[in-house]
């Protein structure tokens, strides 16, 4: 009897996540509970009950709930700037450049529907106005990686305002993304972000 205990306390203390394992899984299965259409504001309370652990276990990993959507802000900031610093990086013309970043971004929200919601602010209405503050910031630093290849393309394709007409496209394709994100939260995810994509920025552009 004996025995058979040690043997399940062993068992229990490997499967036991690591302190950066679990930060990930808290992570993860908040980014999945905001993947459900139209869901409530998620409380901490309910984050525990789906990882079968206590509130204070959550917060042993992070000091606050809006220190969790944090998390998420900065996996999405470097998943995409990895993607757009690469793609600016490139040799090619800088108007296909932009197709490609916006084109990356609308494929990242389809491939992580919760952290559209968190894109879109939807997730993050009755947080930390900080978080809010933070993703607009996201947004801003995605317009000027797109003002910064649209000034090649006017370059190259010798305009005499190339500042001024990366300046007014950059705008409105910032827009035209957001609205697309837009569109797919508030559709539940119903309306693809990359529909007719390559069709609606050659009109666009």
């Amino acid at each position: 009897m004996d025995d058979a205990h040690h043997e399940d306390s062993s068992s229990t203390t490997r499967k036991r996540p690591k302190p950066g394992e679990r930060r990930i899984q808290i992570l993860q299965t908040l980014a999945a509970m905001l993947e459900a259409p139209g869901a409530e504001r998620i409380t901490t309370a309910a984050l525990a009950a789906k990882l079968e652990v206590s509130e204070a276990a959550l917060y042993r990993h992070f000091a606050s709930k809006a220190q969790m959507f944090e998390g998420l802000i900065e996996f999405i900031e470097k998943s995409l700037f990895t993607l757009i610093n690469q793609i600016s990086a490139r040799e090619g013309e800088g108007t296909q450049k932009a197709k490609q970043i916006l084109t990356v971004i609308l494929q990242f929200t389809e491939k992580n529907q919760g952290l559209a919601r968190v894109m879109v602010g939807d997730a993050l209405v009755f947080e930390n106005e900080r978080l809010q503050q933070r993703m607009n910031q996201l947004f801003e630093r995605i317009e000027s990686s797109l003002r910064q290849v649209l000034k090649e393309a006017a370059t190259q394709h010798q305009s005499t305002t190339p500042t001024v007409d990366a300046n007014v496209l950059s705008s409105v394709l910032i827009c035209f993304t957001q609205g697309r994100l837009q569109r797919f939260v508030r559709s539940g995810f119903k309306r693809s972000a990359i529909e007719q994509l390559d069709a609606s920025l050659s009109v666009l552009m």
